[in-house]
């Protein structure tokens, strides 16, 4: 495993980082299956984790932490937090007040409770999991510094953050004697390459580590999803759109076609690709079975020639999505028409 520094932070992390997203009840429910899974990648040699108080309501934590009885100190560990614990998608349960977001008063109770559940006194990063339109900016980073500054915290990032808020960010931490950023998680594969466009450059100039999430397109470059066929996966269970999109499936005809003839499986090509960008830091792979992850594994030596990028580029040119993720984020004024209208009445008087 050849690591990597995250950022200027001086950490050493393993290009693949391992997603605990799919160990509890969400993915798999089996405790001692997913410790087995976790091992098997430290021993691999991948050395950094990232989880979320979210998945599988704190469950993912619970597991990470049990796994990491007697190796703490030989892994680089990652958590967020911004949802409620109880997250529910569908709304169907209600948010408690002041339970979930990016104030000061949520995140150090997310925090503590995080490392109750990993076993732990400190991480090396935590994240907020998602912008929080309710939140100045200079609440967040105060807290999170003060965290910092309480040893609980070794550093400090973001998920899904867009570029302007980054370079706001670094401003008020500059302006404020804050805490800065250090890490910014995105989306990113061969189908959804925008981040090309600014989140990445924005990383690199203000030395940040990305650590990108969701290399795999949501399940899509495994190669399980096919056009013209019916899949029962446990990923399709989720009913995620993205699955099913005509453009995406497209092109993953042709990158299936691609990685034959580049004489490598398609996870290998997707993998490669995500940590071949030099403003990427690691790919988190989040495998659920032992099979999964040995799959990944095996392309952890792989390269992509200049010759396979330039083709990669032909099918999805650089800056580009293919369609969205379904858990891709959206800023509130795309999801709410009324905040990118203006009242009737004013309209009408215009």
């Amino acid at each position: 495993m050849r690591y990597r520094t995250l950022g200027r932070t001086g950490v050493k992390v393993s290009p693949y980082a391992l997603g605990a997203m799919m160990f509890g009840a969400v993915g798999n429910p089996d405790h001692d299956d997913s410790i087995r899974i976790i091992h098997r990648a430290l021993d691999a040699g991948i050395n950094f984790i990232d989880t979320a108080d979210m998945y599988s309501q704190g469950e993912s934590e619970e597991i990470v932490g049990k796994a990491l009885k007697g190796r703490r100190d030989d892994v680089v560990l990652a958590t967020k937090a911004r949802f409620p614990v109880n997250f529910d998608p569908t709304g169907a349960t209600p948010v408690v007040p002041n339970r979930s977001g990016a104030s000061r008063r949520w995140l150090i109770q997310a925090l503590d409770d995080s490392l109750r559940r990993l076993g732990t006194d400190y991480v090396d990063l935590f994240q907020i999991h998602q912008p929080d339109p309710d939140t100045d900016i200079e609440e967040t980073l105060s807290a999170l510094t003060d965290l910092v500054r309480a040893g609980k915290v070794r550093a400090i990032g973001t998920s899904s953050l867009p570029a302007s808020n980054l370079v706001q960010s670094h401003w008020v931490a500059e302006r404020r004697g804050l805490t800065r950023l250090r890490t910014e998680q995105p989306p990113y594969s061969i189908l959804n390459r925008g981040i090309e466009r600014e989140v990445l450059p924005v990383v690199q100039e203000y030395g940040m580590g990305a650590l990108v999430w969701s290399p795999l397109a949501g399940g899509l470059l495994t190669g399980r999803y096919r056009k013209g066929q019916e899949n029962s996966t446990h990923r399709s269970r989720f009913g995620f759109r993205h699955l099913s999109d005509e453009r995406r499936l497209d092109a993953v005809e042709e990158l299936i076609k691609l990685a034959e003839y580049a004489g490598m499986p398609l996870t290998h090509l997707a993998i490669a690709f995500a940590i071949a960008h030099p403003g990427v830091t690691s790919a988190i792979i989040g495998p659920r079975t032992m099979e999964q992850l040995d799959d990944l594994l095996a392309g952890v030596d792989v390269t992509l020639t200049d010759e396979i990028l330039d083709q990669i580029d032909e099918i999805v040119p650089p800056g580009t999505d293919i369609g969205r993720l379904d858990m891709a984020y959206n800023p509130p004024a795309i999801q709410q028409a009324h905040l990118r209208r203006r009242p009737a009445d004013d309209r009408a008087a215009a």
